[in-house]
């Protein structure tokens, strides 16, 4: 299988978090994916073949099969735009239908995809502690104004957004309990963010649970907090960007558009390199 391998939400050429893409004429069987996600190891690796008048799409990190992963989507996004020309791309996942727009200009490969539905909810005092404790954080480090949440936008988030950069930039912790941990729960991620504005904010994303322990770039939890902040009516003015992955060496942006409608898909996109 031909493994073409993209950088999702690159920054000024460089940076973006890295995924597999596998397009085939028929997908393969489930351990064959797991296997050659695990051997490409990137944090995720998307496999898609056609479908009517879409794709059929899973997603596999090298540990375990994710619903949705954004940045796979992207890449996914901008290796269709390669091979069929810029358009907009349906998507079939295992349990959502979705979209991808991808285009290829003078600058290089830009995409742009429409997240599954998002919802969100107060995080339970029990996980509060516990990831609190995982990350050797108190209370006294959280934003008052953003509290801890579970997020979701086709896969599941917890959210914990911290009141300064530096208590971001020191992000640390166990593989091993973090992975219990979000097994437990049954979190995908676990996202730690820092709001240095109103519509422009930090991030780093724990992903023990997919045996990665940092995502540079992730998607599907820009979306889901994207839905959280129109939860909580946050001042967003109808659009976010993310920083992330800046801590790690690896600079990628992000960028949300948010629909008034509670509920409703956002609009996820940036840029992506051919690695």
């Amino acid at each position: 299988m031909q493994v073409q391998r993209i950088a999702a939400f690159s920054k000024d050429g460089h940076g973006g978090n890295p995924a597999g893409v596998v397009i085939s004429e028929k997908l393969p069987d489930e351990q064959q994916m797991q296997s050659l996600a695990a051997e490409v190891g990137y944090s995720e690796t998307a496999f898609a073949a056609p479908l009517d008048d879409g794709w059929r799409v899973r997603y596999f990190a090298p540990a375990m099969e994710v619903p949705f992963c954004g940045h796979a989507t992207i890449a996914l996004g901008a290796a269709l735009a390669s091979s069929y020309g810029a358009g907009i791309f349906k998507l079939q996942l295992n349990d959502a239908r979705i979209t991808v727009q991808g285009e290829e200009n003078g600058s290089g490969l830009f995409a742009a995809l429409q997240s599954p539905p998002t919802r969100s909810a107060p995080a339970s005092e029990q996980l509060i502690a516990a990831a609190l404790d995982l990350f050797s954080l108190s209370a006294s480090d959280l934003d008052s104004r953003l509290p801890p949440a579970i997020m979701e936008a086709g896969a599941r988030h917890l959210l914990l957004s911290l009141s300064t950069r530096s208590r971001l930039a020191e992000m640390d912790y166990d593989m091993n309990a973090g992975a219990e941990l979000m097994r437990t729960w049954e979190l995908t991620t676990i996202a730690l963010v820092y709001a240095e504005a109103a519509d422009r904010f930090h991030a780093r994303n724990a992903f023990a649970a997919g045996g990665v322990f940092e995502d540079p770039a992730t998607g599907a939890a820009a979306a889901a907090f994207a839905g959280y902040l129109r939860d909580v009516e946050w001042p967003h003015g109808g659009h976010i960007q993310i920083a992330q992955g800046e801590d790690m060496g690896v600079p990628s942006l992000l960028y949300a558009d948010i629909p008034s409608q509670p509920g409703s898909s956002i609009k996820v996109s940036g840029a992506a390199r051919v690695i």
